[in-house]
């Protein structure tokens, strides 16, 4: 591990919907250096098999690391499902942050809310998942909803189109009727789609998006490990991508409004 304090946090996701994590890191740490790495050659990584996605993030990760990151935020439920244990057991002088969604604020909020945890179906039936869920099903009434193709037209820049909202539209059909108060964007690529969702279930209906937490939570460990950049200075963000096409892409998100 680099004892280099200015070293870059790497940051991965299986496309562009990490930079939502992103983002949230920039906002709290402006003067640390990242890199981020999109694998969108292979995205969605939610319909893969476990296997697959565990090598593909093992590559992506080693990749950052040669390249001297710091520490290693995975900005992907469905790689931190996947692939986070056997990286931490990998690399035990690396801080791995892991994401999982945003359940416990959402079941805590209150009254025993109805809780839709919208995710890619891999991270729906993960046995992390699973476990999460045990421990808040008696705070909340819980909703699976998966999502796999939002995933895709996020990758595809379609966010503020209508082919977005119809398939939103359709997505949340079968949920019509039932009040919910909760949703977990639970993909780095859903809060991309925010507005549309906001627009569809109405303003009363909370969302919680776990880079938040995420982004809280990688400040907290780079301090305890004495890891944090020293200074005031704007740091600098490096976009890699599998596919080079989608660095435009990268590039457009960071500015999006969230």
């Amino acid at each position: 591990m680099t004892d280099n304090l200015t070293a870059p946090i790497g940051v991965f996701d299986s496309g562009a919907g990490g930079i939502s994590v992103l983002k949230r890191l920039w906002k709290l740490m402006p003067n640390e250096n990242y890199i981020y790495f999109g694998d969108s050659a292979n995205a969605p990584y939610g319909v893969r098999p476990v296997e697959e996605i565990r090598a593909l993030s093992v590559a992506a990760v080693e990749k950052l690391l040669i390249l001297g990151c710091k520490a290693i935020v995975l900005a992907c439920n469905t790689a931190t499902s996947a692939a986070a244990a056997e990286l931490r057991a990998a690399h035990p002088d690396v801080p791995i942050i892991g994401l999982e969604p945003a359940l416990k604020p959402a079941a805590l909020s209150g009254g025993h809310p109805t809780v839709v945890v919208m995710a890619t179906p891999l991270t729906l039936r993960e046995e992390k998942f699973a476990r999460l869920t045990e421990r808040f099903l008696g705070d909340c009434t819980l909703i699976k909803l998966p999502a796999p193709e939002l995933v895709t037209l996020v990758e595809e820049n379609k966010m503020g189109t209508p082919e977005l909202m119809a398939y939103l539209q359709a997505l949340f059909a079968p949920l019509k009727g039932t009040k919910i108060d909760c949703l977990v964007l639970g993909c780095t690529h859903f809060p991309f789609a925010k507005r549309e969702i906001k627009a569809l279930l109405g303003a009363d209906v909370k969302l919680f998006d776990g880079a938040v937490g995420e982004a809280k939570y990688t400040k907290v460990v780079l301090e305890e490990r004495g890891l944090r950049a020293p200074g005031d200075n704007e740091g600098a963000i490096r976009f890699l991508s599998s596919d080079e096409t989608k660095l435009p892409l990268l590039r457009q998100l960071f500015d999006f409004e969230l």
